[in-house]
């Protein structure tokens, strides 16, 4: 049985992607923090880990963008979850008993439509949205609530009083399944990459021209400071092209004649 390390507590839409990555059955193994993740992969505790990447209303994750480059890890596959946000309590806790509500600050500002309406209430950030489900069930708060997932609640057996609060309804997280080992299935069509460049006019247009000129689709590109090297930045991108095929390949050996440092980071499937 695979062991699959997530940053959270079970009950977590981490744990929701695992869910969808993987059709076998998997030892699930939250931990606190996403550091925690990478090093659980690096060291073979875990057999894989699953993380998220990117947010449809917040953006990209930048913490784990620089643990990408930090680690020797492979990208496997990807899949999003669709981010159904809930109103949790204790069982007869009623609405109006509520003075708190506790979440991860990214549940909080994807609901501040909802929040806003109850400005008596006071909203609190904590680590993890599925674990603020934990805290007020094992603290045994009556006066609080979470805001988590469905399966939060279903899994500490806790009410939910609201639905679907978050303020937009096409609120998804892309997540990204890593492994220490290099594998490409047969079908991968996507590959992603970090690489830096010397800071020279127009450096930036040429390495993206060695895809364009291949009509290859660039699916996304994020940049991050070269830590100790200020107004310096590492480039990340996605396209749509496995790195076997043949213009996969004359692309990237063409990025290497304009690139100082350039890393596969992995080739799987679009999910």
């Amino acid at each position: 049985m695979l062991k699959i390390a997530f940053q959270g507590v079970r009950g977590a839409y981490s744990e929701e992607a695992v869910e969808k990555l993987f059709n076998e059955d998997v030892e699930f193994v939250p931990l606190h923090s996403f550091d925690n993740v990478f090093d659980a992969v690096a060291e073979g505790r875990a057999d894989r880990g699953v993380i998220p990447i990117e947010n449809s209303l917040t953006g990209s994750i930048h913490r784990n963008y620089d643990l990408l480059l930090k680690h020797n890890l492979w990208i496997m596959g990807e899949t999003k979850v669709r981010i159904i946000h809930n109103l949790i309590v204790n069982k007869g806790v009623r609405f109006e008993d509520i003075r708190r509500i506790y979440s991860h600050p990214q549940g909080l500002s994807q609901c501040e439509k909802f929040l806003s309406k109850f400005p008596e209430i006071e909203n609190i950030p904590a680590y993890d949205t599925a674990g603020s489900v934990k805290m007020i069930k094992g603290e045994n708060m009556l006066d609080a609530a979470a805001i988590a997932s469905k399966q939060s609640a279903f899994y500490y057996d806790m009410i939910i009083l609201e639905e679907g609060i978050e303020d937009i309804d096409e609120n998804y997280t892309r997540f990204l399944m890593l492994s220490k080992s290099k594998e490409i299935s047969k079908n991968a069509n996507k590959t992603s990459m970090v690489f830096s460049t010397e800071n020279v006019p127009g450096i930036l247009f040429k390495s993206l021209s060695v895809f364009a000129l291949r009509e290859i689709n660039l699916l996304k590109i994020e940049s991050r400071p070269v830590h100790g090297k200020p107004w310096e930045y590492f480039f990340y991108l996605d396209i749509e092209e496995n790195p076997n095929n043949e213009r996969g390949i004359n692309a990237i050996n063409h990025l290497k004649e304009i690139a100082t440092y350039l890393k596969i980071l992995g080739c799987y499937p679009k999910g």
